[in-house]
């Protein structure tokens, strides 16, 4: 199932939300400039490591960039794939008005970044001793929708659905559909316990659980939760 719409209306220009989309596929667009390796190094100095945020592992100095606990700064900024890319901003762009709407601009921005490093905390903390660059914005962007969740859960989400040889469109309430998704993080997890790359699944349940928990406290005040 893919979201294509909501219908919920924002009341002011999403300009962190556009800035965020426009940052990351800059930064995309720079990353498919350079060569092989030259990408891999890229996402080697700017990912986050778990085991160089975490343990007495080190990156070659030729690789120091940036101060290791930067990485999960700029790790939200890079991409594996036009996919990778691609289904974060489709998603961010979706949710992310709305939510920036009811938190203002300058406490979304806070809450997007707060929810990212969670979200790498959180992949980390599952395999310290990984030497996998976690890259990607997907653990701010759960962040948002677990905010979404809480502050529009009756909303309705025009969804592609695809099944073999059909296709449709429908539109499901926002609270289903964003538990569905979380379920999946949740059971994609487990399934992949015994891999050492792939998706970040941890990442998606700490961002989605870090963005429940905050938009209470960084909301505006005449802001309500579970509106109708």
């Amino acid at each position: 199932m893919i979201p294509l719409k909501d219908d919920t209306p924002s009341a002011v220009k999403p300009v962190v939300t556009v800035s965020l989309i426009a940052a990351c596929c800059g930064v995309f667009l720079w990353q498919r400039s350079l060569s092989l390796e030259g990408g891999r190094r890229v996402v080697d100095a700017l990912g986050a490591i778990p085991a160089v945020l975490l343990t007495d592992a080190r990156l070659p100095v030729d690789l120091q960039w940036i101060p290791r606990f930067a990485t999960p700064l700029t790790s939200m900024f890079l991409h594996g794939g036009w996919l990778h890319l691609l289904g974060n901003m489709l998603y961010l762009w979706i949710y992310g008005d709305n939510v920036e709407d009811c938190l203002g601009h300058g406490r979304y921005l806070v809450f997007y970044v707060l929810c990212g490093a969670t979200a790498i905390g959180a992949q980390a903390l599952s395999n310290p001793h990984s030497a996998y660059p976690i890259i990607g914005a997907s653990g701010a962007i759960s962040g948002v929708l677990g905010a979404y969740l809480l502050l529009f859960p009756r909303a309705k989400v025009l969804t592609l659905v695809v099944l073999p040889f059909f296709f449709t469109t429908v539109r499901l309430p926002a609270m289903l559909l964003l538990l569905l998704w979380f379920a999946v993080q949740l059971v994609s997890d487990l399934a992949s316990q015994d891999s050492g790359a792939g998706v970040a699944y941890g990442a998606h349940i700490g961002g989605f659980l870090a963005g429940m928990l905050l938009v209470p406290f960084l909301k505006r005040r005449e802001v309500s939760l579970f509106a109708p």
